[in-house]
């Protein structure tokens, strides 16, 4: 059986390392999978990518093309919005002359592949989705917002009042396009994003099924806490709280707005904080306590040991499918705390190996964080962490079962 995997990026963001873990499970289980992306960033043969400068160079520029349209509407939120609508690609003849027996997509967006060309695909298409995009006018976070269950328009991502705007043109675009696709099988990543792609008006008839990302276990396990410290130049002694994402002091649905709220209400004094995805910012937010900026992280060693260096890892984000860092702190056997949204549910057991705090409530997110930190049981938190993980999460649990539903097509 030959798989072929199809994402905008290889292993620059969440979406495209999650995808690429799946392409590095299903060959570890000697299925025959390739990875065919628009941006290649690694030098592994298995991913497949239009060769040349030219064409790496026209990648770089797609996205900026594709969302030229979204900048007529000057007082949208400042989230990604993608009307896919920039076509002559080439990526959906690179699939067809592949000849896969399965073709899996995951994120697309950004200007890799015109929605009209996803009917053009010959082989049986499964679709990972990795956030509301898909099912939606164009947004990839769409908030509160329930439009996506009639036909959009009137988008409060865009700012717009009028019914028959861009998000309105995108959703009939989908509409259309997606008539002529019959046999697409639609994979919510976590519970949550199931649910809501199921009593979505764009894919509800399509069927459905729930699984996760993987995570090899063996790469991400816990290591000595004391050796991480001295590896990262960290205090030997002390709490340490560890918040990081790509953007992590950028990016609104990060949440760092709410964690500074809730890192001011901490009573612990005994506390110091690290930062990754960010660098220190001009004017850094004072928080009572010393505070580690670490940059950009570009690999799995330097994410372990960071991970094994902390006492708790916050992941305040306003909006989470299946969170990368989540599944990744509790393989490392890091407790995490966390808003109780989205897919968050998924990898966090209240209480158990972590904290849900209520939605938005810095005062709760706050109580979860000493919470963790002061637990009498703390060891078993973490033990709970990992166990987690290798019941539900393993790269060679989730792989067998994405082997099964490829084999069911």
């Amino acid at each position: 059986m030959k798989v072929l995997i199809v994402n905008t990026s290889d292993i620059q963001g969440g979406a495209a390392r999650a995808a690429y873990r799946l392409h590095q499970s299903l060959l570890s289980e000697n299925v025959d999978s390739q990875m065919l992306v628009q941006d290649k960033s690694s030098d592994d043969w298995t991913v497949v990518a239009k060769p040349g400068k030219i064409n790496k160079g026209i990648a770089k520029i797609r996205p900026t093309i594709d969302g030229i349209p979204v900048l007529f509407y000057k007082n949208r939120v400042k989230t990604l919005f993608s009307p896919s609508a920039l076509g002559f690609s080439g990526i959906v003849d690179e699939i067809n002359n592949m000849n896969p027996d399965v073709v899996h997509l995951h994120w697309i967006a950004g200007g890799m592949i015109r929605v009209e060309d996803l009917a053009k695909i010959k082989a049986p298409i499964i679709w990972s989705l990795h956030d509301n995009w898909a099912f939606t006018g164009g947004c990839h976070i769409m908030w509160n917002c329930k439009r996506y269950k009639t036909n959009c328009g009137n988008c409060p991502i865009l700012k717009s009042n009028k019914e028959n705007d861009l998000s309105r043109k995108v959703w009939n675009r989908k509409k259309r396009a997606f008539s002529n696709i019959s046999n697409m099988t639609i994979v919510g990543l976590s519970s949550w994003l199931n649910e809501c792609s199921k009593n979505s008006s764009l894919l509800k008839d399509y069927k459905h099924i729930n699984l996760p990302n993987p995570i090899n276990t063996e790469t991400f396990k816990p290591f000595d806490k004391n050796k991480a410290r001295e590896l990262w130049s960290l205090p030997a002694n002390g709490y340490l709280v560890l918040f990081g994402a790509n953007n992590a002091t950028g990016d609104i649905n990060k949440g760092f707005k709410e964690l500074s709220e809730a890192l001011n209400k901490l009573t612990n004094q005994n506390i110091e904080l690290v930062v990754f995805g960010s660098s220190e910012p001009k004017k850094s937010q004072n928080f009572g306590f010393k505070t580690h900026y670490l940059g950009h992280l570009h690999d799995d060693v330097s994410l372990v040991t960071l991970y094994s260096a902390v006492d708790v890892m916050v992941v305040p984000s306003l909006q989470e499918n299946l969170s990368n860092a989540i599944m990744e702190s509790l393989a490392c056997s890091t407790p995490v705390v966390a808003f109780d949204i989205g897919g968050n549910a998924d990898l966090i057991e209240h209480k158990n190996n972590g904290y849900l705090a209520q939605p938005f409530d810095s005062a709760d997110l706050a109580k979860g964080i000493e919470w963790v930190l002061e637990h009498d049981e703390y060891d078993e938190l973490c033990i709970n962490a990992r166990n987690k993980v290798l019941k539900s999460f393993d790269s060679s649990v989730v792989a067998r079962k994405y082997i099964n539903l490829y084999e069911s097509i």
